[in-house]
């Protein structure tokens, strides 16, 4: 084991972070907190999940949220977006989810026992990340964090690790000459991920696609380890383990 750990690239460091991150990210999305202020807002939860990633952006057409957010479909980011645009602004509703965002990450993330480390090395990462191509990405570092505690900042950095993926696979997708849609359904959910991100049928087969889409992971995870170049071997295996131990915690 020891032998294989220091062997850990950059690539391998953001491929073996993203299970985590996710994890992490969509449990304060799945918080009874965070559904209740789509609630609050009046907002559907599919509305409110749109406006509250791209909002970020400020007042933009429609079109250009469904091009930055990718892989959800072109007509389902439209009637969001344009549903919240009846009752509130974009921004304000994503000004209000990362107030919530940190909210939550000072109950459920300020307990954490190696918090002060997992700060340091997450943020050296998000700020070595450039953020060409990256318009989530980007737009969500702008945004001023409202509370500095410790467990505020930890929720608002990996949530920006997670955009940061989020938005490589895309790049990573096209790169690989694939639609989003043909890799929702080339990927572990297939048909039942379409019809979540509002894909409507028919869809394409994913048998001949398949390949490429392993070719896109190898891809964003070169992409995404451009960033975790800035730790050392040590500390990205150190990283990896931490989100690993924290998204335990949160599922429990």
């Amino acid at each position: 084991m020891g032998e294989q750990n220091r062997r850990v690239t950059p690539e391998q460091a953001a491929a073996n972070a993203r299970t985590g991150l996710a994890t992490i990210v969509g449990a304060f999305a799945e918080s009874p907190q965070t559904l209740r202020r789509a609630r609050l807002l009046g907002l559907s939860g599919w509305a409110y999940h749109v406006s509250a990633r791209a909002g970020a952006l400020g007042e933009v057409r429609p079109e250009t949220v469904a091009a930055a957010i990718g892989f959800i479909a072109p007509e389902a980011v439209i009637d969001g977006w344009e549903a919240t645009a009846k009752t509130s602004a974009p921004l304000e509703v994503a000004t209000w989810h990362l107030h919530e965002l940190c909210k939550w990450g000072i109950e459920q993330l300020g307990g954490f026992p190696r918090l002060g480390r997992l700060l340091e090395l997450s943020g050296r990462v998000v700020d070595a990340v450039e953020h060409a191509g990256l318009p989530l990405f980007a737009a969500w570092r702008a945004m001023p964090v409202p509370d500095q505690a410790p467990g505020a900042r930890a929720a608002v950095i990996l949530h920006l690790l997670h955009e940061h993926r989020l938005g490589v696979h895309l790049v990573a997708v096209r790169a690989s000459g694939l639609t989003p849609l043909q890799a929702i359904i080339a990927g572990p959910e297939g048909e039942t991920g379409a019809v979540a991100f509002g894909w409507q049928p028919p869809y394409p087969p994913a048998g001949p696609i398949v390949r490429r889409l392993l070719w896109a992971d190898s891809v964003g995870d070169a992409v995404a380890g451009q960033a975790y170049g800035t730790l050392d071997m040590g500390e990205r295996i150190e990283l990896v383990g931490l989100l690993e131990s924290l998204s335990q915690r949160l599922t429990r």
